[in-house]
């Protein structure tokens, strides 16, 4: 899996051109990342909301040939509000071709369409229950089980909201994902969820946001109105309604509901665009005004508001998700001129090593600073061994710094790979410091780690974005003799 990146217009007219560019823009923004195929899905028709796909295998440009080519489309429909979803293919579960490519669909009419960053680990159970039931597949791959799970819960349980069966499906996969659903079920309406892989939504309105946080809505759990129905999957599935967003008055008689991005008079509706996209090089070119979704949020996009539901709560959690302002520019994302983005980071060396080395360094007293890390100095003086932990290139840039650690530091230095790490259920001990190292910080593997690790470990300075979002959450549980500190690895293109 690769790149997600979905597009909402609510009372922002835009002709079916502009949505276009606007997904193929965000999907070669997330052309760095690689991928093998890519495809989108939009509306072809307003009145009736049918959805089309268009998917092809190879560059993002094969698709913005084959969608401009297209003679059947009008490009100069205008749309008040559209929804349209698209998606950058790493082939995973099949081969890379055009119907293994996302969106996936949950039939012929096309009624639910979803686009997933990730690995479902439980997709044959599901499928052989979808086999049994009469559903047909057309693809090799784990995210059709998702389009057409959906399709199945929607004709068994019709009274549910666009929102309730999203929260139904996630309750069902195992593994991790990031989702964003579309249906002609539901017009208008876009659903984003995700569990393991990231996932942000950009907001963009000629309007003063009313607050810098949205409240996360919880159902009121398994009671009263929900019935088990078997499956072969393994376990029941809990069909349930959780608790309904409640309308408010205001002592001024100022209506407004639980979603604090509703922030319009009553009675005048404001416009306002929404980006879902698992990278935020992909939303920055439109907004910087962004919310990092979490494990298992589920957002929801009806009527132009934004909620943030969760079936569940748990002691310490955040109740609130901060709309953050990103201070990254596009400049930094773009190839410029260059032929490819191997030349611009060779390029780049120079520039690239003065802006990691900027407020680090104090030539006069032959000093390096290290920000966060001197509060830890004391705890890696006690250390008995170091951990460099990475993938990829990361671990490379781990393997080219143990020998000069080794002969600074006098400790051994032992340099490990997130996946086989993991294989090994590697000993930790409460006297190890443990790097984890990461250019993006959504490595999967690395990530994993981290999570392995958070037994033995105490917290430490972080850089980068997931791992900064799963260390918050295991502060208070951590051994407070250990230290693990993650890094960011710096490639030539960037700065830290």
């Amino acid at each position: 899996m690769c790149g997600i990146f979905a597009y909402l217009n609510y009372l922002e007219p835009k002709s079916r051109r502009e949505i276009l560019e606007c997904l193929i823009k965000g999907l070669q923004r997330l052309e760095y990342r690689g991928y093998d195929s890519a495809g989108v899905a939009f509306d072809c028709d307003s009145e009736a909301h049918e959805i089309s796909i268009i998917r092809k295998i190879g560059k993002v440009k094969v698709l913005e040939d084959a969608i401009w080519t297209n003679e059947e489309l009008d490009l100069d429909h205008v749309h008040e509000t559209h929804v349209g979803i698209a998606h950058t293919r790493w082939a995973t579960h099949g081969a890379p071709s055009d119907l293994n490519s996302h969106p996936h669909r949950s039939g012929t009419e096309n009624e639910f369409v979803v686009v997933h960053n990730g690995i479902i680990t439980n997709y044959k159970d599901i499928k052989q229950f979808l086999i049994q039931k009469g559903f047909q597949f057309e693809s090799d791959t784990d995210t059709e089980v998702i389009a057409k799970f959906i399709k199945h819960l929607h004709e068994t349980h019709p009274e549910l909201s666009f929102r309730e069966l999203v929260e139904q499906v996630i309750q069902q996969l195992e593994g991790a994902f990031a989702l964003v659903f579309k249906s002609n079920k539901y017009p208008n309406q876009c659903v984003a969820t995700r569990r393991g892989s990231p996932l942000l939504v950009g907001l963009k309105t000629k309007s003063y946001l009313s607050t810098e946080f949205i409240p996360v809505l919880y159902s009121k759990g398994c009671g009263g109105g929900f019935a088990f129905d078997s499956n072969p999957v393994g376990s029941p599935i809990c069909y349930h309604r959780p608790r309904e967003d409640v309308t408010k008055s205001t002592a001024g008689g100022i209506h407004r509901t639980n979603s604090t991005t509703e922030f319009v008079p009553p009675g005048e509706e404001k416009e306002i665009e929404y980006f879902f996209a698992s990278d935020a090089s992909a939303i920055i070119e439109h907004t910087n005004r962004v919310i990092f979704l979490e494990d298992d949020d589920v957002a929801a996009v009806s009527d132009g508001h934004l909620s943030i539901h969760r079936l569940k709560r748990t002691l310490d959690e955040n109740v609130n998700r901060e709309i953050i302002t990103l201070k990254m520019e596009i400049q930094q994302i773009m190839k410029g001129n260059f032929s490819s983005f191997m030349q611009k980071e060779i390029f780049e060396q120079p520039e690239s090593v003065i802006n990691t080395m900027r407020g680090r360094m104090n030539f006069e007293k032959e000093s390096v600073i290290l920000g966060g890390i001197k509060d830890y100095l004391a705890e890696i003086k006690r250390c008995r061994r170091l951990l460099l932990i990475g993938c990829g290139t990361s671990y490379h840039s781990a393997i080219a710094t143990r020998q000069i650690l080794e002969e600074l530091t006098e400790l051994p230095v032992m340099v490990e790979l997130a996946s086989d790490f993991l294989d090994r259920n590697t000993p930790i001990f409460r006297d190890d410091v443990c790097f984890f190292i990461s250019q993006s910080g959504e490595t999967a593997d690395s990530l994993m780690a981290l999570r392995y690790c958070k037994p033995w470990v105490s917290p430490t300075p972080l850089v980068a974005a997931s791992v900064v979002r799963v260390t918050a959450e295991c502060t208070s549980m951590l051994a407070p003799r250990s230290v693990w500190l993650v890094l960011r690895h710096i490639p030539v293109n960037s700065s830290l």
